[in-house]
């Protein structure tokens, strides 16, 4: 039995049904403040204490659970959307000009850390959850790019390949047909591990100010309000800290399990 599979798919879980009930319900509305409860430590009205301005941290919590997985999740899409399409363009021009300049053009955007890209961004268009989104999105491309054409380069020396060129098909139809559906426990392995790095530069971001804005919960922002508050009231920082370690650790897990599942080579071994 696979452990790290089941603990991660729990982690995993309890996060996304916490930002899928923040969608219905919370026990309070994140945006009232309540200054003569500030601060308070965990109890029955409030099971995870409130903040400095007297709101409620579970409700913070199960919003900001929900901007940390929507930012990460849709960045995650513009990676896969945009860098697994370039990845099998690579593989199937197999070291030719056009698989030099993809691959020299995502070795470009990697010199630039996605926190850097944010930067950038937001000093045109001002900071934002959707910048950071895009921000995140354009880091994950070059990843995806390198683990697809990784994966399908080998792909394309073996005789089934070679036998459907010689049948007539095109590389695109190839590259669809036979080669994505055998990477495709590799991407999804990859999607795992970006979606828990992508919750990670969310928090960063939001951290220092670039990623959701007031009044939308994050993470992120949420420890960067409490570091003041450490000595006073720890529960303040330890809280979100928390949130994040155990999310991306249950994401992580789950990334591990599903290659250890998806690959017939540990099958094998095991």
């Amino acid at each position: 039995m696979r452990w790290g599979l089941i603990l991660g798919g729990l982690l995993s879980g309890l996060a996304l049904l916490a930002a899928l009930l923040s969608l219905v319900w919370t026990p309070y509305d994140v945006t009232t403040m309540a200054i003569a409860n500030k601060l308070q430590v965990p109890s029955m009205a409030h099971w995870l204490g409130t903040d400095h301005f007297g709101r409620d941290i579970l409700s913070m919590v199960m919003v900001g659970a929900r901007t940390s997985i929507a930012v990460a999740l849709v960045a995650v899409g513009i990676g896969m959307g945009f860098g697994v399409p370039l990845g099998l363009l690579a593989a199937a021009s197999r070291g030719g000009w056009l698989d030099e300049i993809i691959m020299r053009g995502n070795d470009l955007i990697f010199a630039f850390p996605s926190l850097v890209i944010a930067i950038l961004i937001t000093a045109v268009f001002g900071p934002s959850a959707v910048n950071a989104i895009i921000a995140i999105g354009i880091f994950n491309i070059p990843v995806f790019a390198r683990v697809t054409r990784g994966g399908a380069l080998p792909l394309w020396t073996l005789d089934y390949i070679r036998a459907a060129e010689v049948a007539g098909k095109s590389r695109g139809r190839i590259s669809l047909e036979h080669v994505l559906p055998n990477i495709a426990n590799l991407l999804i392995v990859q999607g795992t591990i970006q979606f828990s790095l992508g919750i990670l530069a969310e928090a960063g971001l939001s951290y220092v100010g670039l990623g959701a804005q007031p009044p939308t919960p994050s993470w992120g922002r949420m420890l960067a309000e409490a570091q003041t508050m450490v000595t006073i009231a720890p529960h303040v920082a330890v809280i979100p800290g928390l949130c994040i370690l155990l999310t991306v650790l249950g994401l992580n897990l789950l990334g591990d399990g599903l290659r250890d599942a998806l690959d017939p080579r540990l099958r094998v071994m095991r």
